[in-house]
């Protein structure tokens, strides 16, 4: 079952934080376990508070939905242990249809690759027949490799050099030493000399017979003695193949881990000279190969986008996802999705006032705790009741939220908006941050941060550090505009700082800011559509 992952934006407050863990449980009733709550940004503390209040689990933290490795469905993966023979490695290749097997360690972490190039070098490395050699091989494995009977089986391993009996029989002799290997063909004089030079093994080509006295002097002697119908060629060939996967293998391989992008992934493999990438768990171990044709696949992770739905405030790679749904009681913006979705935007004062009436409407409540942290977030977007955003319907959210929370949304509502203004021993460029947002405006890129107080004598006593910090905010993302609301909930009023061109803001604020704004609570309702009216006069002239 893919999960689907809910998302506020990337500045959770306590409304976008409510309503994403709110909509996974009303989702998880009809399909336990799919709906992820989850979050890209810090939670603030009124939110912390709120969920620790509760006892409820902070939603995942996912800073970016950008396809992962981990998001692909692999097939079977073929690989073989180091010391295995080459000759296995050019089976399984042959059986499988396949160009690359990947060569793992003991602990089955990949070490290394074999392709068709690297097996025509192992064939055509030695081409010289003087030069064979075998590495430690079971006696047994060689006689598979060459189709062999083990007529006499006096060694476990071999190794050593191989020679072919094609010099005079005294000029070869004189090479060989107790380790090496002899192949000979129908010619007992030679077989019987070589078991009596003390060689480590006797092979016998061709099909050619090895007699009662041979096999006799080769038991007394201890020299293995193999038995095969290739010819003295067809033992060289495959002997070069008896090679262990270590010494033919390239190791310069890359890997990669599930935590990798397909971005990534797509372009390691596209460089790679095997066209392929090893996919490896945290412990190292293979868990898959990516090819040119695994990567073909469009993935992309299902989301819920939950109060907001404009891409500047959503997570990071919601570009390369697959948006689902959109629940939100803001302005319509700019994203946009592949195919059509299901798009619930009611203009109340909370998204989780959206979510309580889903639970309300369905005739099955939440559960208690879920209850209560939707509730706290409807109050915290509607400073517990007294925004101007606050609409019947979420004054009806609150009555039903609190008889299912047991709470009292009066005295909880207090409690909740104290969290959020307790702003000591917090830096202002935090503070600032905590609630800002993004907005294209008539062609300008505009920031607007909004910070609850207690009193205006606290933003007062912070002017010039207010403007620095916003100074510091247009510099580094290059915004048109930067505008902090301080608001007093006290007061119902706000005090508007800001930067930018100096022109524009006179134009807008027709006097210097700082600015009162009596009555402006609501950065949605009563300060943006009035922001985005000047802006679009001011193009205009």
């Amino acid at each position: 079952m893919t999960p689907i992952y809910l998302f506020g934006h990337r500045q959770p407050d306590s409304d976008s934080t409510a309503s994403v863990i709110g909509y996974a449980e009303f989702l998880n009733r009809d399909s336990p376990g799919r709906a992820v709550p989850a979050r890209c940004g810090e939670l603030n503390p009124e939110s912390k508070w709120m969920l620790k209040r509760f006892g409820t689990p902070e939603p995942v933290h996912i800073p970016s939905v950008e396809p992962l490795l981990s998001d692909i469905t692999y097939k079977p993966v073929f690989s073989l242990p180091q010391d295995v023979p080459t000759v296995d490695v050019a089976a399984l290749m042959a059986k499988e249809g396949i160009r690359n097997v990947v060569i793992t360690d003991s602990a089955g972490r990949p070490v290394g690759m074999i392709g068709e190039h690297a097996l025509a070098g192992a064939y055509l490395g030695k081409i010289h027949i003087s030069e064979l050699t075998v590495t430690p091989i079971p006696a047994g494995t060689l006689a598979r490799i060459l189709n062999a009977e083990v007529r006499v089986a006096a060694h476990d391993t071999l190794e050593g050099r191989v020679y072919i009996a094609i010099d005079a029989l005294h000029v070869t002799l004189a090479k060989m030493t107790k380790n090496d290997i002899a192949v000979v063909g129908d010619d007992e004089p030679a077989q019987l000399a070589f078991i009596s030079a003390g060689i480590a093994c006797l092979i016998i080509a061709e099909g050619a017979p090895a007699g009662d006295r041979v096999l006799s002097e080769a038991k007394k002697r201890g020299v293995t003695v193999l038995s095969t119908d290739l010819d003295a060629f067809g033992v060289g060939k495959m002997i070069n193949l008896s090679l262990p996967a270590r010494e033919v293998m390239e190791t310069e391989v890359t890997v990669l881990t599930f935590d990798d992008t397909l971005a990534r992934a797509r372009k390691v493999v596209s460089s790679s000279k095997f066209r392929a990438a090893c996919v490896v768990t945290k412990e190292g171990t293979l868990a898959g190969v990516l090819t040119r044709t695994t990567l073909l696949d469009d993935v992309r992770r299902p989301v819920i986008l939950l109060d907001h739905n404009e891409a500047s405030q959503a997570v990071e790679g919601i570009g390369e996802a697959e948006i689902v749904e959109i629940i939100d009681h803001h302005r319509l913006a700019t994203i946009t999705t592949l195919k059509p979705i299901r798009f619930l935007n009611d203009p109340v004062g909370s998204t989780s006032t959206i979510i309580a009436m889903k639970f309300r409407d369905s005739g099955r409540p939440p559960s208690k705790a879920v209850a209560g942290v939707l509730l706290c977030g409807v109050l915290s977007d509607t400073l517990a009741l007294r925004m101007s955003t606050t609409t019947a319907i979420d004054r009806d959210a609150v009555e039903y939220l609190a008889k299912v929370s047991g709470e009292d949304p009066g005295a909880l509502g207090i409690e909740l908006l104290e969290q959020g203004m307790d702003l000591s021993g917090v830096p202002l460029a935090t503070i600032l941050s905590r609630d800002t947002k993004e907005f294209d405006l008539s062609g300008r890129k505009v920031i607007i941060s909004q910070v609850m107080v207690p009193s205006f004598s606290w933003n007062t006593g912070r002017a010039v550090e207010i403007h620095r910090e916003l100074r510091t905010l247009q510099d580094k993302t290059g915004a048109d505009l930067v505008l902090a609301l301080f608001t007093s909930v006290m007061d119902n009023a706000s005090d508007c700082y800001g930067c930018g061109n100096a022109g524009l803001l006179t134009a807008i604020f027709e006097r210097p800011l700082p600015v009162h704004l009596d009555g402006v609570m609501s950065r949605k309702k009563d300060f943006l559509p009035w922001l985005g009216e000047k802006l679009r006069t001011c193009a205009e002239k």
